[in-house]
């Protein structure tokens, strides 16, 4: 494949030879690519002109649970709901116009009650016989009805649940048949194509790696697709001895074992993030957050997956558990490439900044979340936002960054992702500790899975975007139009 008059962001106009996947030469308009050798006469490459529009590397998201993705538009939206009361009206007028199956339970997802004026009860998801379940917008909660309860054998007082219980509901709610699942998978793969993502790192709590493989195994070539792991899954994995950055036969090379999942603390929202300050108004021994693991646990997990070649990515939002999950890093020494990486990284003491860089350990963050939390973080972080979400910190510190949206808790678009990271605002208010922001030079690097750029050599994962993203503003970018998409050459979205 030729693409004709492609605009690179260094500003050069070229065409770009595509050969079995790769970009083989970037030449002048005017100069004829030199083609392989088994080409005849006669025969060439198909020709698409893009006429200046800006050719990059495709996009990737570091941090996605792609299933819950897929089947969070068939879900009650409840992101707007302001109080416990208002979610509940939301559910209310959702039963009115689409009553659901007997015998099913209505899911909804999205509430963020950390500023609430009032407290979810039981009560106020009472609807006669019908069952009620609803998933926090961070994912760390559940709240339920009492006929849910009943129907899935629930003890009365489990109407409010957090973390690891949240999480075992959550999956057990989201169980659908394969054929379902999957084909909701397809759709959202194709919705991501057409925002320019070409990869994900897949961190599904059950069996993403087991679920892709039958997905490829299908003949799916949407994505390129990095599976994580989680402790449940690990022996099975490594009894089919894949290991992170293993390539998976039958998918042409586009999935590959991803890293290996811990959990170190809960999230903000949830007032589960592992801090070294209490939460206000909090008491008890989790008035500072909840530690998931002790240290000693926390590096036994770590090194029994790290000897069967899965490298971890340690969950930590609250200062105290990024220094915990750094420690683990520490013990367990210098780690193959790609290394491992804390996911969320929300909250960091001073004295840890240069321990990433120092350790080798990425920073996989989600700049999106710091607008949604803002003001929650104003709440209970108060007086320590200067070193939340601090991404200009981690990068002058020598931190690798890799950008991510952690969807369904944000949008799965890359584009909202470098414009969070880039202008720390959204709708319209002042930007939120604008001394953090990234440049959109920075944020894009951080967004192209580990590419410097367009390159010989290099794979032909690219995105067409008919604005310069070095010169749009903020919501340019976050509705930056994509005019197309290819993944090892193969377009995905456009043409």
């Amino acid at each position: 494949m030729l693409l004709r008059n492609a605009r690179l962001l260094d500003g050069r106009i070229v065409d770009v030879f595509i050969d079995h996947g790769r970009i083989v030469t970037l030449s002048t308009p005017s100069t004829p690519p030199t083609l392989s050798s088994d080409v005849g006469p006669g025969e060439g490459p198909e020709e698409v002109d893009v006429e200046g529009r800006w050719v990059m590397p495709g996009l990737w998201d570091s941090h996605v649970h792609f299933g819950q993705w897929a089947q969070l538009s068939r879900r009650v939206d409840l992101s707007g709901a302001r109080s416990a009361a208002e979610a509940a009206s939301i559910v209310r007028e959702r039963l009115a116009a689409h009553p659901p199956e007997p015998g099913t339970v209505l899911l909804g997802q999205g509430f963020r009650d950390g500023l609430w004026p009032d407290q979810p009860t039981p009560e106020l998801l009472e609807f006669g016989d019908v069952a009620v379940a609803l998933v926090s917008g961070d994912v760390h909660c559940m709240w339920t009805n009492r006929a849910a309860l009943r129907a899935l054998g629930l003890p009365e007082d489990a109407w409010l649940l957090r973390e690891q219980e949240a999480f075992d509901l959550n999956v057990r709610l989201s169980s659908i048949a394969d054929e379902q699942l999957d084909a909701w998978v397809v759709e959202a793969a194709a919705a991501a194509a057409a925002r320019g993502v070409v990869g994900i790192v897949d961190l599904e709590m059950r069996d993403a790696l087991g679920s892709w493989r039958r997905r490829f195994g299908a003949g799916f070539r949407g994505l390129r697709v990095r599976a994580g792991v989680y402790p449940g899954d690990l022996d099975a994995v490594a009894a089919a001895g894949i290991r992170t950055g293993d390539v998976v036969e039958h998918s042409d090379g586009l999935l590959v074992g991803g890293p290996f999942k811990l959990f170190t603390d809960g999230s903000l929202n949830t007032r589960t993030a592992w801090c070294y300050d209490d939460y206000p108004g909090l008491g008890g021994p989790d008035a500072a957050g909840l530690a998931i693991h002790s240290a000693a646990e926390l590096l036994e997990l770590a090194r029994a997956a790290l000897e069967r070649g899965l490298l971890p990515a340690i969950h930590a939002i609250g200062d105290r558990a990024t220094t915990l999950a750094l420690d683990t890093f520490a013990a367990l020494g210098p780690l193959p490439a790609p290394g491992g990486s804390i996911e969320h990284a929300q909250l960091i003491a001073a004295a840890d900044l240069p321990r990433f860089a120092q350790l080798g350990v990425r920073a996989s963050v989600q700049p999106e979340h710091a607008m949604d939390d803002r003001d929650v973080a104003d709440h209970y972080w108060t007086g320590r936002t200067d070193r939340a979400f601090a991404y200009r910190a981690l990068l002058d510190a020598g931190a690798e960054l890799a950008l991510g949206s952690d969807a369904p808790v944000a949008p799965l678009d890359p584009w909202v992702t470098l414009a969070a990271a880039v202008t720390r605002s959204r709708d319209g208010r002042e930007p939120w500790h604008p001394e953090q922001a990234l440049t959109i030079p920075d944020a894009l690097r951080a967004s192209w899975g580990g590419v410097a750029g367009v390159a010989e050599g290099g794979i032909a994962d690219l995105v067409v975007s008919e604005l310069d993203p070095l010169t749009a503003s903020g919501e340019q970018l976050r509705e930056m139009p994509v005019w197309a998409t290819m993944v090892a050459g193969r377009w995905t979205h456009g043409r």
